[in-house]
């Protein structure tokens, strides 16, 4: 409750800005028009002064405002990307200022300019383009340092309660904290989920709420479960937490059910979460334009790469290694060689450093690293070979990283799922943390994936792979 209160403020206060920001683009607006007079002079007879406007300003912050909170732009989902704030922002801003126009050239004199209301627009949205960023590197620093987010446990384990984690994975802006899960079956509440702690059975929710400072307890229990489900939810109310209870509707998730009908009686069926054909030719299309520019753009930075490998340490260029593609078909994936040719039988020396969960072997200071490897590896340009994996459709620009063959072996079943579909060259695992996620998260966060795969998404993860690759946030 005093998180949604927080929201309304924020809120209240987001539209007081727009509408500080919207009389600034005015002002900036009016220098440039009548100051700096770009495009078109001003005659000195149509020099209008500022306080002249000020009802226009007025009227035209009340209408983008208005406008903004039709297009709900101030209702937004906490899940809701940049793209999607910016986009209202500017469908709101152009419609909004084409009102304005009319308005006053229908009503007032010919001496106001036209031009200033054009600025005024391509200003109002830089400036609250601008805000939107802010607010969200604000939001995003104070969420990794623990200030703001809610404090979620998960009550139930299985696929449910899986996707609910999956859902806070991906979605880091929503400001959730899952700090453990509780599951009545024996195996499921001692074993973690990744960095989601197993804290025991149902019967300690009392306990767990008041331990480890719970703010709102989501329910993903089977619909059979309906009376240790109310015993729960009463445990909640008594103690003043939010509750929310994930619609079980037989274990399905509500993306992958399919509503039909046989002659009047409504059928309810299960979508299976893999491409259908015309995502497929759609997403195929996309990667062999996008991967054929790629390998084009790149050549000479390719040729200086295999170049620097050559001079730097003795071996070949481009490694092959064996991985496992779609459906468990496994194909020869190419890598540039980031390490000394003995690396493989150097390998089991090693797994006691390991740093990675799961099936995963990770070092941050590898010592098979050569020189040019560790750059490469930094900036993942020894990835750029596999663009001719995904031009031979062995692979994908956006989907699950392509494991190795010991790794799948290793899988539990539910893991099994993230081979649905086709690996990628990047994903979202990759955006959101790379090599500092645990296994289980970056699984969970492919089958995010796999599950609400649109051409959208796939740019999105594109577009979100340029920073962190500059970054080198998590690649070692």
């Amino acid at each position: 409750m005093k998180r949604e209160r927080e929201l309304r403020l924020w809120r209240y206060g987001k539209v007081l800005l727009d509408g500080a920001l919207i009389v600034l683009a005015f002002a900036i607006a009016y220098w440039i028009r009548y100051e700096l007079q770009w495009i078109r002079t001003v005659e000195p007879a149509y020099l209008v002064p500022f306080r002249v406007y000020i009802p226009s300003i007025l009227a035209l912050t009340a209408i983008l405002l208005l406008v903004y909170w039709l297009e709900g732009a101030y209702r937004l989902k906490r899940d809701a990307f940049f793209y999607d704030e910016f986009y209202l922002i500017l469908r709101g801003t152009v419609t909004g200022i084409a009102a304005m126009i009319v308005i006053i050239f229908l009503a007032t004199p010919s001496y106001y300019s036209r031009l200033i209301f054009g600025y005024t627009g391509i200003v109002t949205v830089i400036l609250l383009g601008l805000s939107r960023a802010i607010e969200r590197a604000i939001i995003g620093w104070r969420h990794k340092r623990g200030l703001g987010v809610e404090r979620v446990l998960i009550v139930g384990a299985g696929e449910m309660g899986r996707s609910v984690m999956r859902a806070v994975v991906a979605s880091p802006q929503l400001g959730y904290r899952i700090v453990g899960f509780l599951d009545d079956d024996p195996i499921k509440s001692q074993t973690d989920i990744g960095r989601y702690p197993a804290l025991g059975t149902t019967d300690k929710i009392a306990e767990v709420i008041a331990s480890q400072g719970i703010d709102q307890v989501i329910i993903a229990l089977p619909w059979t479960c309906h009376a240790k489900i109310q015993r729960i939810m009463e445990h909640c109310q008594q103690a003043g937490i939010t509750v929310r209870i994930v619609p079980d509707l037989f274990q399905m998730t509500l993306n992958r059910v399919v509503a039909d009908n046989l002659n009047g009686v409504p059928l309810l069926g299960v979508r299976e979460p893999t491409l259908r054909d015309w995502q497929r030719v759609a997403k195929r299309l996309m990667d062999v334009v996008l991967a054929g520019l790629g390998l084009v753009i790149s050549a000479p930075l390719l040729a200086l790469i295999a170049l620097a490998i050559k001079l730097d340490s003795p071996g070949p260029v481009i490694f092959r290694q064996t991985r496992v593609g779609r459906g468990g078909v496994p194909f020869t994936c190419f890598k540039f060689r980031s390490m000394f040719v003995d690396a493989e039988s150097r390998l089991p020396l090693l797994h006691q450093q390991n740093e990675a969960t799961g099936p995963l072997f990770k070092m941050r200071d590898d010592p098979r690293r050569t020189r040019v490897g560790r750059v490469l590896r930094r900036m993942s340009l020894d990835e750029l070979p596999q663009l001719w994996n995904v031009l031979k459709g062995e692979m994908s620009l956006v989907g699950p990283r392509p494991p190795l063959p010991s790794e799948v072996e290793a899988y539990a079943p539910w893991h099994l799922r993230r081979l649905e579909v086709s690996p990628g060259l990047t994903g979202l695992w990759q955006v959101s943390g790379r090599s500092d996620l645990t296994f289980d998260e970056m699984v969970l966060l492919d089958i995010y994936y796999i599950e609400n795969w649109s051409p959208a998404l796939d740019l999105r993860i594109l577009l979100r792979t340029i920073p962190t690759v500059l970054l080198g946030s998590g690649a070692y």
